[in-house]
């Protein structure tokens, strides 16, 4: 597709300019409200706390808000509240037979859905934020402790996650790319040049060897690397036409490829699964010396790097990269009635139930190889960065989204470009057609 299209159309491209600069003034408005803070929020013992915290969990929940929670912005919980929402009605509408039927109704079966999944986002918004709040209280992080500031930061924080949920709205539907992975994308990307000047100054310091800091940026380059080529995976399964007439004419069989992606599901199961893992870690994090002894004992066992933490990730990344393209990514069901329909059949499979069991047996078998991939990319560097002390965040994840959400928006952007050069061919075709049928009217003779 790069091949194919001109980037110099970009200039001429006034829809797609609109929607870029668009996209640019929402995450404009995003960042500028990480650095807004929550009312009564002590910012020296913040700074202290987040300080000591960098390299553990605290590192991860700030890098996944893009920064907001460390400073306690209006935008701390960032969009996790929607994703973890989203999780349960995906996995509910699975189970759930009303649900399941109201997905088959179209576009308005899928808008009650979505409205759903903010009421989700509200009630698990308004939990976390009451737990956040309590939490920074019982830490001694709060200048003026009590209900009331219980009840204004439950207040700022449910109203800064619904108006991400909004932002990333009007990105996907008047912008470029999905807006929630730009959210969590922009956040990343935010963070890299703070970690980058910590962890040079700590090799200047002596705290990291030269071959530690010459290591961990091979090792990005190369997981980057694996990341694209991953990504670009196929598993080509052939598809024969057969040959039809219409009226007088008969046309002969063609043949094409159904493209099945080594990851059909993309960056989903990963942000599912570190949002899982998140959820209690927000609370435990700021909750001090007077941490709960339950929750002390699933940090303890669950937290970043340890065996039990590991492989609940691993699981849970498993997990969903099978949920998530059986259920969404790619239906088997709907690709074989399509291929049914066009009259499309795989060589040697019957069309319909046999062809969707057969793309089943495929899928299932490609997919171990996608998941695997998944793991090792997100826990790879979980594994280093504890053998080695790297003294900040740095997580397989992380690279998984910048990776993956920068060749989406790219492939979108150069699909725009494309149907603008495919329209002013059309405009071009259909003016000079108008000419030539111009140039041969004759003129009228004279009698």
């Amino acid at each position: 597709m790069a091949a194919n299209t001109s980037w110099s159309a970009l200039g001429k491209a006034t829809e797609l300019r609109k929607r870029i600069l668009f996209t640019l003034g929402l995450l404009i408005v995003y960042r500028l409200g990480t650095f807004i803070p929550v009312p009564g929020i002590d910012g020296i013992a913040l700074r202290e706390f987040m300080e000591g915290a960098q390299a553990s969990i605290g590192g991860m929940l700030s890098m996944f808000t893009g920064g907001a929670l460390g400073r306690m912005g209006i935008f701390a919980l960032g969009i996790m509240p929607y994703i973890s929402a989203s999780i349960i009605v995906q996995l509910m509408t699975a189970m759930v037979p009303a649900l399941e039927q109201l997905k088959k109704e179209g576009e308005q079966g899928r808008k009650k859905i979505n409205q759903y999944t903010r009421y989700g986002t509200v009630v698990l918004a308004t939990l976390q934020s009451y737990g956040l709040a309590v939490s920074l209280q019982s830490g001694e992080m709060v200048t003026n402790p009590g209900m009331f500031f219980i009840v204004s930061c439950m207040i700022t924080l449910v109203g800064g996650t619904m108006f991400l949920m909004w932002l990333g709205e009007q990105i996907t539907a008047r912008g470029v790319g999905n807006g929630i992975s730009l959210i969590i994308f922009v956040g990343i990307i935010a963070e890299v040049p703070a970690a980058l000047a910590q962890f040079f100054a700590s090799g200047r310091s002596g705290a990291v060897s030269p071959a530690v800091i010459v290591g961990v940026m091979v090792m990005v380059v190369a997981v980057i690397a694996f990341v694209v080529f991953m990504e670009r995976s196929l598993r080509k399964i052939h598809i024969q036409y057969p040959r039809r007439q219409v009226g007088m004419k008969i046309y002969d069989g063609g043949s094409s490829h159904l493209p099945v992606k080594v990851n059909p599901a993309g960056v989903i199961p990963a942000i599912f699964a570190s949002s899982l893992l998140l959820l209690p870690a927000t609370i435990t994090t700021f909750s001090g010396s007077t941490t709960n002894p339950v929750l002390s004992t699933v940090m303890a066992y669950f937290g970043p790097g340890q065996p039990l933490y590991l492989l609940f990730f691993t699981i849970m990344i498993v997990f969903f990269a099978y949920f998530y393209t059986f259920n969404v990514a790619f239906k088997t069901d709907e690709v074989a009635d399509n291929l049914k329909n066009q009259n499309g059949f795989i060589p040697g499979i019957r069309p319909g139930k046999r062809t969707a069991e057969y793309l089943d047996y495929v899928v299932a078998r490609v997919l171990v190889l996608g998941s695997a991939y998944l793991a090792a990319v997100c826990l790879l560097p979980e594994v280093l960065r504890n053998q080695f002390a790297i003294p900040f965040y740095f997580g397989g994840t992380s690279v998984l989204i910048v990776v993956s959400v920068t060749m989406d928006t790219i492939q979108q952007v150069q699909s725009h470009l494309l149907a603008h050069q495919y329209e002013g061919l059309i405009e071009k075709s259909q003016l000079s057609g108008k000419g030539k049928k111009r140039s041969r009217r004759k003129a009228p003779a004279r009698r």
